[in-house]
Parts: C-alpha cells; sequence; structure tokens
C-alpha cells in the first residue's frame, strides 16, 4: 500500500489535505470540528482563547482548548497584546497537547483590535517581531499567525509576513481583507498570491470560499498551500469533501445534521448542545426556501428526539422538494 505523502508542512508536522475549517468563535468547536475533519478538513483550530485568561485561575474558557486524541494536527489558537504574556501563555498551553499554537493577528472585532490584538497588531511591527521571536525561541512546538490585509487601506501584511517568516513562523494564513473591511466587500485573492511569492514558508488562503469550484479556483490564482473555509463552512461540511449542497440527497442532508446533533449533545450535554446548535440548524436550511416554514420549530428545539422527528418530517412529507437533491 502507497504511503501518503503531506500536502505541505509546517515546520516538521505533516499536513494531508488542503481545505481547513477557520478557527471561528462560537462555532469550531470540539463537536463542528468532528464533523468537518470526517469530511477531510486537513488541520484542526480551536476557537481563539485570550492569554489573560490562560494565565490566571482555570475557568471555563480553557475548554475551549479541548482537544480529541485523532486531532491532527491540532493548533491551539490564542490572542494578546503583550509578547511576554502570549509567550507565558503558549508555554503554559504547550504542555496540553496542541502540535501548532497559532497567533491570532485577523480578528478586527472592537473589544479585540481596539485593545492592540488580533489585526490590533498589525499596526506594531515591532510587536509581532518580538512575540514570534520569543515563541519560535522557547517553544518546541512550531508557532503559526492568521492575518489580514492591514488595518485599513494601507495594507501592511508582506511586510508583516516577513517578518513573520524571517522571526520564526512555520505558516501564515491570510484572510484577503482589511480589519475597516471587516466581511465587507470582495477578498482580495491577488494579496494571498503576492504573500505566498514573498515568504518561504507555506501560506493558507482566506477568503470568499464557499463552494468546491472556490477551492480550486483560489489555489490555481494565488498557489497557496491550503485554503481555509470559515463563514462558507458553516451549514456546509460537506465543502470539505468537495461536495455542493445541491448534490447532496435528502437523506445524506438530514443524517449529517443527525450526526451533528449528537456530537454537541455528547459533547455539551443535550440542553446546552441543542440550544448551542439552533445557530448550525439555521444556516443548514439557509438559502432552502421549501424549509423556511420550519426554521420556528428548529429554533426551540430542546431534545435530540425532537431534532430526529423534524427532521423525517422535513424529508418525509416534501417529496417535491426533495426529489433525490435538496
Amino acid at each position: 500500500m502507497e504511503k501518503l505523502k503531506p500536502t505541505f508542512w509546517v515546520r516538521d508536522v505533516p499536513v494531508y489535505g488542503d481545505v481547513i475549517l477557520s478557527p471561528m468563535a462560537g462555532y469550531s468547536d470540539v463537536p463542528y470540528r468532528a464533523i468537518c475533519r470526517a469530511f477531510g478538513s486537513a488541520m484542526q483550530y480551536t476557537e481563539f482563547v485570550p492569554v489573560e485568561m490562560l494565565l490566571g485561575r482555570p475557568n471555563p474558557i480553557w475548554r475551549a482548548l479541548d482537544k480529541q486524541p485523532d486531532e491532527y494536527p491540532m493548533v491551539f489558537q490564542i490572542f494578546g497584546n503583550d509578547a511576554h504574556l502570549i509567550l507565558r501563555a503558549a508555554q503554559k498551553i504547550e504542555a496540553w497537547g496542541p502540535d501548532i499554537i497559532d497567533i491570532n493577528m485577523g480578528c478586527s472585532t472592537r473589544r479585540v483590535s481596539g485593545r492592540g490584538a488580533g489585526v490590533g497588531m498589525m499596526p506594531q511591527p515591532e510587536l509581532v517581531a518580538q512575540t514570534f521571536s520569543l515563541l519560535s525561541q522557547h517553544l518546541r512546538v512550531p508557532v503559526s499567525g492568521k492575518i489580514r490585509l492591514g488595518w485599513d487601506e494601507r495594507q501592511n501584511y508582506l511586510e508583516i509576513g516577513r517578518i513573520m517568516a524571517d522571526n520564526g513562523a512555520s505558516l501564515i494564513a491570510l484572510h484577503g481583507r482589511t480589519k475597516e473591511q471587516k466581511y465587507d466587500g470582495q477578498a482580495n485573492w491577488q494579496a494571498i498570491a503576492r504573500l505566498k511569492q514573498a515568504v518561504n514558508i507555506p501560506v493558507i488562503g482566506s477568503g470568499d470560499v464557499t463552494t468546491p469550484d472556490d477551492i480550486e479556483q483560489m489555489k490555481a490564482e494565488t498557489g497557496c498551500d491550503g485554503v481555509m473555509v470559515g463563514r462558507g463552512a458553516i451549514g456546509n461540511p460537506w465543502i470539505f469533501a468537495r461536495r455542493n449542497c445541491e448534490d447532496l440527497t435528502a437523506e445524506e442532508w438530514a443524517d449529517t445534521i443527525r450526526w451533528h446533533g449528537q456530537e454537541m449533545v455528547a459533547y455539551h450535554g443535550e440542553k446546552v448542545g441543542m440550544t448551542l446548535f439552533r445557530k448550525h440548524l439555521k444556516k443548514y436550511v439557509a438559502g432552502r426556501p421549501h424549509l423556511a416554514p420550519y426554521e420556528p420549530q428548529l429554533m426551540q428545539i430542546t431534545q435530540m428526539i425532537h431534532l430526529n422527528h423534524l427532521l423525517d418530517e422535513m424529508v418525509t412529507t416534501n417529496p417535491k422538494s426533495f426529489s433525490g437533491k435538496l
């Protein structure tokens, strides 16, 4: 049997595959990572965690860095605005078993970026250099970072990318928008191509990937080593298997939702799991007008048995809507 070859390496960590679930607060938890991993997500990123919460007493936020035995490579993502605190937190969580530690330099929310963390690090090249120099010197695992084009139209992603690579980063993920754009406008894929040409470490592209064709197009246009899918994967884990939603049978669609619900219950417990699952359910039915009448019921789901009954009804009582395809 021929041994699989890695698609790319993060220093000495092999990555098998080229499509990756983006770290997303409130979404990329243990249950959803399990679903996306089964469909083909090649790297497993946690939700991001503030370093200050890792350096204090044990608290519920630590649970965001839970990992399952079969999650590989496992990337713990953290954020902060002080290089020495970031190092202390990274040294602490290194003992928890990540394969890679990632610094979030892309979050554009005011509460994060406004204090100089997340994308707020990008206007501070000295802080970026100090952070990656300290981490690469003192950690055993590789260090990576997720960035944007910059804070505003004065885009400095090439400068920041080179600083990261020169100071020990082993991978860069680039979302092709600025902080001021947030998620508006069109992602700049050509910037991803320019960064790939500018550094000698793997580059992952992110932004406006919602279909299997988008994956192939981004790779072709940018030469990136991997493609990160964020919002386009919510309610659409099949993208990691390079399958379009419209090619699913009704049964495949419903079975995936059941499976996701079971994972939520197993990890979070039924009451909390079903409540948290509602935002995913909303996305699973989005764009399917014939399922709109069921949304109010889905948004009140409290038990897995009720979800199963509702899914059965959705599939079996809508023959015109579910004539083999969604």
